[in-house]
């Protein structure tokens, strides 16, 4: 495939991630009313799932390495396309999540064999830049979904938001089914029993190079959806922003992102991957500890939450690329059984901050604050400078695996 095909792809199924949880974020607040909903519940349809997304991965990887990448992302559109419109029609909270948890199910095939096909077609360095440009892409899309997702939630009401994932879901499979050649050279016949498939996660577990770049994947990751997870409360509910203007904001955010990606593909050639997060890593501490900062102090405003917040963007912008290029680099052999590692980890450390998230924040005006969003951000930000300047600077090497799965004779 030409790489700019292979760049479009990636683009258009990493951007699932963000589409499904930023699109329907401006309209959260008033999903909660119209529903009936506790501010539990209303976590729930994100929080739900990322849990689905993160465990059907360990079910897709394997699957992909099997029968190769096409079949199962065939399968995973189709799914994905046939929840959206499930969401659309639920009546209330109970099957809006059920959808949710199908979708999110459905959504880990797609960025499982994004990252995938990456390993199957790049060396580590090379496909840490290749990954950069497919979240190039994902940023481009995650910054029109807040801002569209705000519009349609404004003029046409919620449902109308989630509607367009049935769209985007459809035509993502129809572009696979068109243009996208089996990447997998060689499927392995072996890869679902159940003592090779044992053997395969304790190769990949045992590794330090894929828990370096694992862990720094899952807490950017963690800052990221602390950020998504509680922004719309604090931005609308506490400091009195309208949908269509929270939109905006993450239109800015996403465009920093945009070149937090851009920069990491000219530092990757001058700086090399390790050297390149330790400088996104001193960018991550700025940002994350301005915020709690002047949280504490009381400086509660939009801007003292967003300027210092454009930083820690930028760096995830920079972690993203090279953590999920890391962490399958030294697996080219079960390269979808390693991206379905990492996304587990990233997406089990999410469900577990949306949930410590829900019971902090109230559903309505009364009572909201700034202080979840701000504390976990600084939290976040210290543990993802520690990765950066420890772990990965050690183990960050994108070694091959010492034994390599067992393989078709």
């Amino acid at each position: 495939m030409p790489a700019g095909l292979v760049v479009l792809l990636l683009a258009l199924l990493l951007g699932l991630q963000p589409l499904t949880t930023d699109l329907y974020l401006p309209a959260l607040p008033a999903l909660t009313l119209d529903l009936g909903a506790t501010m539990h519940q209303a976590q729930l349809t994100l929080s739900a799932l990322l849990l689905a997304f993160g465990f059907s991965q360990l079910f897709w990887g394997p699957l992909s390495d099997r029968y190769g990448r096409r079949p199962i992302l065939l399968a995973g559109l189709a799914l994905y396309a046939l929840a959206s419109v499930g969401s659309v029609f639920a009546a209330n909270v109970e099957q809006l999540v059920l959808w949710r948890i199908v979708q999110g199910a459905a959504l880990g095939a797609a960025v499982m064999g994004a990252r995938a096909i990456v390993r199957d077609l790049y060396a580590p360095v090379e496909g840490a830049r290749m990954m950069s440009k497919g979240l190039t892409g994902l940023g481009v899309l995650a910054c029109i979904s807040a801002p569209l997702g705000g519009l349609l939630s404004d003029w046409m009401g919620w449902r109308a938001a989630l509607g367009v994932l049935a769209l985007f879901g459809a035509a993502t499979m129809a572009l696979v089914l068109w243009r996208f050649e089996e990447s997998l050279r060689q499927p392995n016949p072996q890869a679902l029993r159940p003592t090779v498939l044992l053997r395969t996660w304790g190769v990949i577990l045992r590794h330090p190079t894929f828990w370096a770049w694992a862990l720094l994947l899952s807490a950017s990751y963690a800052g990221l959806f602390t950020f998504l997870a509680s922004s719309s409360f604090v931005f609308i509910n506490a400091l009195g922003l309208s949908k269509t203007e929270y939109g905006l904001l993450m239109f800015s955010m996403s465009a920093v992102y945009i070149v937090g990606t851009v920069l990491c593909r000219r530092l990757i050639v001058r700086l090399g991957l390790r050297r390149t997060v330790a400088v996104a890593g001193a960018l991550t501490l700025c940002g994350g500890s301005l915020i709690g900062a002047l949280g504490w102090l009381g400086w509660h405003s939009v801007w003292a939450i967003m300027l210092p917040y454009y930083l820690f963007i930028l760096a995830h912008g920079m972690h993203q690329p090279c953590g999920q290029s890391g962490a399958v680099g030294p697996f080219p052999h079960a390269a979808g059984t390693a991206s379905a590692l990492s996304g587990f980890l990233m997406m089990m450390v999410a469900f577990a901050m949306g949930t410590y998230l829900a019971a902090q924040m109230p559903t309505g005006t009364e009572g909201a604050s700034v202080r979840p969003l701000t504390d976990g951000l600084w939290f976040w930000s210290v543990l993802i400078a520690a990765v950066a300047w420890t772990l990965v600077q050690r183990f960050g090497e994108p070694a091959p695996a010492p034994h390599q799965p067992e393989r078709a004779r």
